[in-house]
């Protein structure tokens, strides 16, 4: 069966291969990354999500295609990627010292059949300086992450605990996702242990 990842992003190709899917190909969704106005963060990353993969399975018909998005919300605002280093610091002082929520949406598809949910994971940091905002900014990690920050990264730094999936903060929700994969008759643990029975 050919497996899709419909991300360029490389964590998620990471925690791809860390749940035990090695054999799969990278095919970006190319649409622009707008929903109807609205929607709650759940929905909205369920939306986009849903359409990523609509995009690329419409190519691949055959394939199962596995797409997702990310963003955080607070204080009922949905923030995505900055879109400038000016952004990344007005983002990185409304989180400083509170609590936020990540929220990613996962879509799998094969043939007619598609199954798309969202995990929520709230998260909670510690209080920020302005000299932490500016060197954490001058790193260049914010700028293509929702929110501003990475948790994998020099983001941890600014982390103070998080309550749920680490994994859905870094982008994708690797619980949920092998559940829904599992569905589709790829089980991501029987795949490890025919890896490592090979070995």
């Amino acid at each position: 069966m050919k497996i899709i990842l419909a991300s360029q992003s490389p964590r998620r190709r990471e925690l791809l291969e860390r749940m035990g899917i090695q054999e799969f190909e990278v095919i970006p969704a190319q649409g622009e990354e707008a929903a109807r106005p609205g929607l709650s963060p759940g929905e909205l990353v369920e939306e986009l999500s849903r359409r990523k993969c609509a995009e690329v399975a419409a190519a691949y018909p055959g394939a199962l295609v596995i797409a997702a998005d990310t963003v955080v919300s607070i204080d009922g605002r949905i923030l995505g990627k900055p879109r400038s280093g000016e952004e990344a610091v007005q983002m990185l002082a409304e989180l400083s010292g509170r609590e936020h929520v990540v929220y990613s949406g996962v879509t799998v598809r094969q043939g007619g059949r598609a199954v798309t949910e969202h995990e929520a994971t709230p998260v909670r940091f510690r209080p920020l300086a302005a000299e932490d905002i500016a060197r954490y900014t001058a790193t260049g990690e914010p700028m293509d992450k929702a929110g501003a920050y990475g948790i994998q990264g020099y983001g941890s730094l600014l982390v103070e605990g998080i309550t749920g999936d680490y994994y859905n903060v870094m982008g994708l929700p690797v619980c949920r996702l092998g559940r829904i994969l599992k569905s589709f008759g790829v089980d991501p643990l029987a795949l490890a242990a025919e890896k490592e029975f090979v070995k």
